[in-house]
């Protein structure tokens, strides 16, 4: 896997965007594949990265064609989990035999659902980072940036590829403890943020928002452990951390309302209100919380 290795990303949002500009920045033979009008930025201009270390446009190929993955030893799999069966189909034609695909989404299913329609090697990611489109082809980057991967053949590989492009990558058998550990963490944040267009930092700060961001972890836990998940460290730990170390991010869910785009919360509380129901759980707070972002979106 060493430079001359082609890597493509599949939906360059504000993640594949962030990874495939690291990667290409590091002398990387990177695709992104994404909307017309960042393509357009991209190839007249490069990728403007503006991160915490550095403010540069990065030279990238990108595209709109699904076809531009083709020779790809590695597939960032970075678009919404809405669009995961969409993004399988367009891509398996074009995938190499031996090509690895990375699913660097949000919710917990989504290797499996893009595993179930590929014959290439899938593999779960947890994605740490906070970033956002600041507008075509601007990808910006207000904090953190390491993965938590899956085991697979090429593993080693992919450590060290990474972290030739200064990203932290670490191996774990939990995977799927830490997606929903990060589920939790969006479930607690993204509709409420999304729901009152308020940052993390502020967030925090409202009236009776502790009580119920401990009660929609709880109800998260009480579904993993029915579902026989093991879901590492203290999620309240890990809620307190974010509206420290990010307080003026807006939720994923926040933005996507804002620009009148719908969203992914059928994977996250959502997700958990649909686990739920089969298990036997009940899941008041974030059924509220689901519907009234659905609702949002319906306007």
């Amino acid at each position: 896997m060493g430079n001359a290795m082609k890597i493509a990303v599949m939906g360059a949002g504000a993640v594949g965007c962030y990874y495939g500009g690291m990667l290409a920045r590091a002398g990387h033979a990177v695709v992104l594949i994404g909307r017309q009008a960042h393509v357009d930025a991209i190839c007249r201009a490069g990728l403007h990265m503006e991160t915490l270390s550095f403010d540069s446009y990065v030279p990238i190929q990108a595209s709109t064609e699904p076809s531009a993955i083709e020779g790809a030893r590695l597939v960032l799999c970075c678009c919404k989990s809405t669009d995961t069966e969409s993004a399988a189909r367009q891509m398996a034609p074009y995938l190499a035999p031996d090509a690895l695909v990375l699913s660097l989404q949000n919710g917990v299913d989504n290797a499996e659902r893009l595993q179930a329609l590929l014959r290439q090697e899938v593999v779960p990611a947890v994605v740490y980072v906070a970033t956002e489109m600041a507008g075509p082809g601007h990808v910006k980057h207000h904090g953190r940036g390491e993965l938590l991967i899956g085991p697979s053949s090429l593993a080693p590989e992919l450590v060290a590829l990474f972290a030739s492009a200064a990203v932290p990558v670490q191996v774990s058998d939990n995977v799927a403890g830490a997606l929903w550990a990060k589920l939790i963490l969006n479930c607690t944040y993204n509709a409420l943020s999304a729901i009152s267009q308020i940052p993390y930092g502020r967030l925090v700060q409202g009236a009776g928002v502790e009580d119920v961001m401990r009660d929609i972890i709880e109800e998260c836990l009480a579904v993993a452990a029915a579902a026989g998940i093991v879901v590492p460290g203290d999620p309240w730990v890990g809620v307190q951390h974010i509206a420290h170390s990010m307080p003026a991010q807006l939720s994923s869910t926040a933005q996507d309302l804002a620009r009148h785009k719908l969203s992914e919360i059928d994977h996250l509380n959502g997700y958990v209100v649909g686990r739920g129901k089969a298990l036997g759980i009940p899941t008041p707070v974030n059924r509220v919380l689901h519907t009234l972002v659905k609702l949002l979106e319906s306007k």
